[in-house]
């Protein structure tokens, strides 16, 4: 049975789209299927199938649900949060989240004579005889058709399709098709904005939900058209949304005496009555145009709104321009991966959600990288360094979107100096989790389900993202070569970063080495001694040898501003021959420990702490990502332990080449022979418990060029770690942003080998032998290339501009590319 003409179906189970056998499955790239209802699994699916542009997002719910512990309806908006006080058993700790705003899909129907209205649960009423849920990722369009039969026998087939617009990133659009397909009579029909909403996504964080919203307007605008206007109860944002909905009866448009009715609680709606014939379609098409006091240009959201809803093109106009929109960005992010089949599909499916999250942000929006995207409430919606997986994504397809998500960094380095300030640093502390202003918002209290109790959370020791920010901004200026971002953005953000790392560190005379203490590194589960939880550790190799590669490019970018004294930011930075001479020496004599077999160790003392033997924990919980809960409810600590919930040390080698660390250690007065750099990743991956989906991405990257086979299963885990869920539970709050850009710049950054270093662009490709093709598009200092690469061959194609040449390196010899020029190279046959 076909669903909808723009979204063909893909042959896949419905289960927490576990992929089916046969032909079509292996084929079908640009669509997800659900062909069961599964009441458990619907939190997921919303999840999986939620919609949005960057500007805002819609989870998956049915337009006919509330929630109700099977169903979320949720709706997102960019930086948009508001603080409550969280209630946890040590009292109340202040919780900034972002924002479930008014639920605009509301559509309730109901044969004439039902009292309730129809509910796809209600299993005493409602037999389902066919379900089908279909998400085209191609065109962004949520398709969902359902037959039942009701408890006075009639059988009824519910359309429906939804969209959030790509072309006009305020706009989204809802139509549903009621068919009465054995009975003709009344239906009785509800269409509506729900503001009566909470946050109740995420119900480990509180115990009871959080109510943000209060009602400022409820208005019927005019006979077709609802307004409701909410306002955040603490950071006094309001959110507006202006609804349109038509009525045709087949391809008649009719109009219907509606009653207008709202709740002062926060809830707009229209009821009215329609005859229906057997067999003749009911369709309802939705219009929703939305405005926040966030927006620029904007009087007031509640007009915004509103005259958009009055001025708007129809539903199939709207929809036809979304899909084109769509069509347009699949030409810059689409990587084509042959032979095609699941893991092509699951990388279409993770670059449509990094869109779906990213695409509308602009210096306008002011908005970072939620770590779930704008598809649920985990982690509050905050923005963590998970954007240092993302950055690779963007800034080599569309740089201009690198440079918005970076200026949220920037409007807050304020924020992260006070907080140094604060702490007597200099520079800026960037928080572990950020929000709308950039202050720290993360939680200091975390609900182990297991024990059922509350425990103090740490992680606000992870300063190291401060050094992702860094990193990301170096590398966006490596990429692009953009100086105006490096001179007016970038060079602020390495240097304070810089400053502040330094301001950290403690000089030991007697060995003449700088010492960073109290910090946690990205590892998460050791915040201290197990005696001293919560002291940090002292001497994290990631968080130094960073440092130190940090500390070089704020000297660089130092030496370049001196270069535009006309532009000032020289002036502005105010970085001294005395500053640049403290930087250079720490960054040469920061202490890296190693353990007694040679390899890097996490921290002082890390190879001094006891052994733990995994395989039974395997044995007795499905997934042990999260031990650090399992030995808390034990009265234990991971703190006593070898063992890591994601890549620590292994993380300088995703960031850095080999060959890039062990020179940059070597400066250090540290030897890191390739010997050792084996070594070393095979310690660390044997104690990893992989509680972090970012984990696969780093072992993937890690074994690309020592076991291709071993590399392509944590691939092929990365890129499915949303689509079957592999954390058990954690999708339905929404879904993984990081590991989603993560696993395709795999695909394309690590199996081509390509870095942006030194002004080149350098190609060095090595791909699994299950992949004989990679062909996708990147933007490299103005040129717009076109990249193809086999196991045998690799092109590189300009297209025609105005560029100067750029210098390519493949397997170390170096050519000029111009643009409209194409470039061809034999690759040698590798062996293992």
């Amino acid at each position: 049975m076909a669903i909808s003409e723009s979204a063909p179906f893909l042959a896949r189970a419905c289960q927490i789209a576990h992929p089916v056998d046969d032909e079509q499955a292996l084929t079908d790239v640009w669509a997800l299927r659900f062909d069961e209802y599964v009441a458990a699994e619907e939190g997921t699916r919303e999840a999986l199938c939620a919609l949005g542009n960057g500007y805002w997002g819609v989870r998956g719910a049915g337009e006919d649900s509330v929630s109700d512990g099977v169903h979320y309806p949720g709706t997102y908006f960019a930086g948009v949060y508001d603080v409550v006080e969280g209630d946890v058993d040590a009292g109340p700790m202040p919780d900034e989240e972002i924002v479930n705003a008014p639920n605009w899909l509301a559509v309730r129907f109901r044969p004439a004579g039902e009292e309730a209205w129809f509910d796809l649960d209600r299993l005493d009423r409602t037999q389902i005889l066919d379900f089908r849920q279909e998400l085209d990722i191609r065109h962004g369009i949520l398709a969902r058709q359902f037959t039942v039969r009701d408890d006075r026998g009639r059988v009824t087939t519910v359309r429906s399709d939804r969209f959030v617009s790509q072309a006009s990133p305020r706009s989204a659009g809802l139509r549903v098709s009621i068919v009465p397909v054995d009975w003709s009579g009344s239906l009785a029909v509800r269409v509506g904005i729900d503001g009566r909403v909470a946050n109740a996504n995420a119900p480990e964080h509180s115990r009871h939900p959080h109510r943000h919203l209060r009602p400022t307007l409820l208005r019927q605008i005019s006979a077709d058209t609802l307004l409701l206007e909410v306002e955040t109860r603490a950071s006094r944002i309001r959110i507006a949304t202006a609804a349109r909905t038509t009525l045709r009866l087949g391809e008649t448009e009719v109009s219907a005496d509606r009653r207008f009715e709202s709740d002062p609680l926060g809830a707009v709606w229209q009821d009215f009555s329609v005859t229906v014939s057997r067999g003749e379609p009911v369709v309802l098409e939705k219009t929703v145009h939305v405005s926040t006091s966030r927006d620029r240009a904007v009087l007031t959201p509640a007009g915004a709104a509103s005259d958009a809803a009055v001025t708007a093109s129809s539903f199939r106009t709207l929809l036809a321009d979304h899909a084109r929109a769509w069509e347009r960005l699949w030409l810059e992010f689409a990587v084509e991966l042959r032979p095609s089949g699941v893991e092509a599909r699951a990388l279409h499916f993770n670059t449509f959600h990094v869109l779906q999250t990213l695409n509308a942000v602009d210096t306008d929006l002011d908005a970072g990288i939620p770590a779930r995207g704008l598809h649920g409430e985990g982690y509050d919606g905050h923005v963590f360094w998970d954007e240092l997986f993302v950055y690779p994504f963007v800034t080599v397809r569309r740089p201009r979107l690198s440079a918005a998500l970076l200026a949220y960094r920037h409007r807050r380095l304020g924020a992260g100096r006070e907080a140094a300030a604060r702490a007597g640093r200099r520079g800026a502390c960037f928080p572990w989790q950020s929000g709308i202003a950039g202050n720290d918002v993360t939680p200091t209290r975390l609900f182990n389900p297991l024990s059922q109790r509350w425990m103090d959370d740490n992680s606000s020791l992870q300063r190291h993202v401060g050094l992702a920010v860094a990193f990301s901004a170096w590398q966006y200026y490596e990429s692009t070569g953009d100086i105006q971002f490096l001179l007016n953005e970038g060079a602020d953000l390495i240097i304070d970063v810089a400053r502040f790392f330094v301001s950290l560190t403690t000089y030991d005379p007697a060995r003449d080495r700088y010492s960073i203490a109290g910090v946690m590194g990205p590892d998460e589960y050791h915040d201290g001694p197990a005696d001293r939880p919560g002291a940090g550790v002292r001497d994290n190799v990631y968080t130094n040898v960073m440092t130190a590669w940090v500390l070089r490019r704020a000297i660089t970018a130092a030496e370049l501003l001196r270069e535009y004294p006309g532009a000032l930011a020289w002036r502005r930075v105010g970085v001294g021959s005395a500053e640049l001479d403290d930087w250079e020496r720490i960054s040469h004599r920061l202490t890296v420990v190693f353990n007694r077999d040679g390899t890097l160790s996490q921290f002082d003392g890390y190879d001094d702490l006891e052994l733990l033997d995994l395989a039974p924990f395997r044995q007795r919980y499905a997934w042990i990502g999260r031990l650090d809960l399992i030995l808390a409810a034990r009265g234990d600590t991971t703190n006593r332990y070898q063992v890591s919930k994601q890549p620590d040390v292994l993380m300088l080698l995703y960031l850095l080449s080999a060959e890039e660390l062990r020179e940059l250690l070597a400066t250090m007065g540290y030897d890191f022979p390739a010997e050792t750099v084996t070594r070393t990743v095979d310690r660390y991956s044997a104690t990893c418990t992989f509680g972090s989906t970012l984990a696969n991405v780093v072992h993937a990257w890690l074994e690309a060029r020592r076991d291709r086979a071993r590399s392509y299963r944590f691939l092929s885990e990365a890129l499915h770690s949303d689509l079957d869920d592999l954390q058990h539970g954690t999708v339905r709050e929404g879904v993984h942003i990081g590991a989603m850009a993560g696993s395709v710049d795999i695909v394309t950054r690590c199996y081509l080998g390509l870095e942006m270093r030194e002004g080149r662009l350098r190609f060095h490709p090595v791909l699994p032998d299950e992949i004989e093709r990679i062909r996708f598009h990147l933007v490299y200092r103005d040129h717009a290339l076109s990249v193809t690469v086999s196991q045998g061959e690799l092109k590189v194609a300009s297209t025609a501009g105005t560029a100067a040449p750029i210098a390519i390196v493949v397997e170390g010899a170096e050519a000029a590319l111009a643009t409209g020029e194409t470039k061809v190279f034999a690759l040698e046959a590798r062996r293992e």
